[in-house]
């Protein structure tokens, strides 16, 4: 899940909320959407290794 921050840049977080905190886990921040979104996939098909 990915929202754009005040400052420009994008931040990506974790789908579930986090047990812990309630709240979502913050998994990087980027500078472009393209680029948390790249990551994301990376992120999902670790998942599934």
């Amino acid at each position: 899940m990915i929202r754009k921050l005040s400052s420009g840049e994008y931040r990506l977080y974790s789908r579930k909320t986090d047990p812990r905190t309630g709240k979502r886990r913050n998994l990087g921040t980027f500078k472009s959407r393209a680029a948390a979104e790249k990551h994301e996939r990376a992120v999902q098909y670790f998942k599934r290794r």
